[in-house]
């Protein structure tokens, strides 16, 4: 899964969410992937678990237009696995025309601190360019105070610049994260010091890419290369130097072929130094005739990561049928295909922050993978899309609490192949930009084989969410979370007769079901000037989502934003 760096835009339950519903700035030409930020009006949070976009659907085609298949299908449907970290899909409207640069700035219980600089240059033809920065700390957290607390600081900066049908542009990323392994014993006389339990990521990351502009050109292509730095407190650090290419070339008015790659060169040191090539090719003829849109294509993938019996080279079929049924109204489609996927000490540590030094990393084999489903607008504003998959993965990865400190999490394997089921179901409702409402579900089901359970990966997780904007000045949202409850390693009663017995062993223990109610509320008080309230986890149950790692109760986040 491609990943970004944490951003933090509010208060969650361990972290608080941050939506930039009238303050983010669409003055100058961003890159397509911010557009989608920007347009959709994502709730920006460092990531985690709720990642429901990674089931995304692609929209009904129209009858006589080629459609381009990415193969999304094929990505972990749950690899976000913390709810107290949430990239939500809410999308967040406009509520003036705005100029392009914002300020924002709260306050909150648990010591909560968090500012926001928005700055880009105005539309232009030729470039565009600007920068975001962000920080959120809290001095306290749910456990002992200081001990539980953590701060996440971001600086980003882009450029783009356009010359015929020709875009040439850059970002560079800059992070630093501060967590604390709070998941101690506290039945014990001592507690340990912060520092004594204190992590801190160091991420930067630096892109530059080139992509074609002309939507009418015959070749199509969006070429990137990048540099991805990594370290920990522990002295553990990766390099991850990689290259993507996406391209198309149109053969005539109803077909084309596509090629699209990835080459990555990683290098991982610890107590061990570990390099790990990557390089995966799928090329595939697309052809649309009349309502049927066909795809057939293969992946080939090779990964030098050495962990377990599962193979370096893997070939999957990429195949895909799509068939309109009502042009506009509804699509069904299926495919057969599979894909190595690339995983990172990086990626991981935004998912779960709380993991053991000298852990081994290995890439994900997804393949041999069936999937179908549909996606449809039945009626005008409605969307309804439904997906089921059956894969079949080598090394997927679980986060199980370490024998030497359950404090921590390593990452653990299933020696055999791991059947898994998803069954993703959504419906959205957006009236005219003003009224949203939409809800989203998904099913896993793991089938291990050697491991005790699916450690820490929930079998069902939805969000039910909605935005009402009032007049252009008062925008309200509101997202409840569900998750089902998991397994972790603890000690446990060593008599299933009487759990009551002194006597503990280790064994599976299972997590808190996850119900967490988020509120907000942004108001408009003078054309450059709103405020707003954030209410998070209002229901108050401190869960562990993350064993030993229970979340903040109610938190809560007030504050300004003004934009130019």
């Amino acid at each position: 899964m491609k990943h970004k760096l944490l951003a933090a835009a509010a208060l969650l339950t361990t972290t608080v969410p941050a939506t930039d519903a009238w303050a983010q700035k669409t003055r100058g030409k961003i890159e397509d992937a911010e557009i989608e930020i920007v347009k959709e009006r994502v709730n920006e949070l460092p990531e985690a678990t709720r990642n429901f976009e990674k089931v995304k659907i692609e929209a009904p085609a129209k009858t006589g237009e080629a459609v381009g298949y990415t193969y999304p299908d094929f990505r972990l449907p749950a690899d976000k696995l913390n709810p107290s970290v949430r990239v939500l899909t809410i999308r967040q409207e406009e509520l003036a025309p705005l100029t392009g640069n914002y300020l924002k700035a709260a306050l909150g219980n648990y010591g909560t601190a968090y500012g926001r600089a928005y700055l880009h240059n105005t539309r232009s033809e030729t470039a565009s360019y600007g920068l975001d920065f962000q920080h959120l700390s809290s001095s306290r957290g749910p456990v002992d105070k200081k001990n539980s607390s953590q701060a996440q600081t971001s600086l980003g900066l882009n450029g783009e610049t356009y010359s015929g049908p020709v875009a040439l542009g850059a970002k560079i990323d800059l992070g630093r994260e501060r967590y604390n392994f709070y998941g101690y014993n506290r039945n014990v006389a001592d507690l340990p010091t912060q520092d004594s339990i204190k992590q801190v990521f160091k991420r930067a990351a630096i892109k530059v890419y080139a992509r074609n502009r002309a939507q009418d050109a015959a070749f199509q292509y969006d070429f990137g290369l990048g540099f991805n730095y990594w370290s920990d407190y522990y002295q553990a650090r990766e390099s991850n130097v990689y290259a993507t290419l996406r391209s198309g070339y149109r053969l005539g008015e109803t077909s084309r072929v596509s090629i699209n790659g990835d080459v990555s060169f990683l290098s991982h040191k610890d107590s061990l130094t570990v390099s790990r090539p990557f390089v995966q090719v799928t090329p595939a003829y697309e052809v649309t005739l009349n309502r049927l849109a066909l795809s057939v294509g293969a992946t080939l993938g090779y990964t030098g990561d050495t962990i377990g019996k599962a193979r370096q080279f893997n070939a999957y079929p990429a195949v895909r049928v799509a068939y309109t049924v009502t042009e506009d109204k509804f699509v069904a489609f299926a495919g057969l295909g599979g894909a190595i996927q690339r995983v990172t000490m990086y990626d991981l540590t935004t998912e779960n922050p709380w993991l053991a030094p000298n852990v081994r990393v290995a890439d994900t084999r997804r393949g041999p993978t069936l999937y179908f489903g549909f996606n449809a607008t039945p009626a005008r504003a409605l969307q309804v899309n439904a997906r089921v998959t059956l894969s079949n993965d080598r090394n997927l990865y679980f986060y199980n609490n370490s024998r030497r400190d359950s404090s921590k999490f390593d990452l653990v394997y299933d020696p055999k192949a791991t059947q898994l089921i998803n069954v993703h179901g959504e419906i959205i409702y957006n009236a005219a930009e003003q009224f949203r409402l939409g809800f989203k579900a998904d099913y896993n089901g793991y089938n291990v084989k050697t491991l005790d359970k699916a450690f820490h990966r929930p079998a069902f997780q939805s969000v039910l969410f909605g935005t009402y904007n009032l007049y252009d000045k008062l925008l309200l949202g509101a997202e409840l979370y569900t998750y089902s409850s998991s397994y972790g390693t603890g000690l446990v009663a060593a008599s299933p007769i009487d759990p009551g017995f002194s006597h503990k062993i280790r064994g599976s223990r299972p997590t808190d079901a996850v119900i967490d109610l988020n509120l907000r509320g942004d108001y408009r008080i003078m054309e450059n000037l709103s405020i707003f309230a954030l209410g998070n986890n209002l229901i108050g149950k401190k869960y562990e989502r993350f064993l030993n790692y229970p979340v903040k109760g109610i938190n809560v986040l007030a504050g300004v934003t003004y934009d130019f």
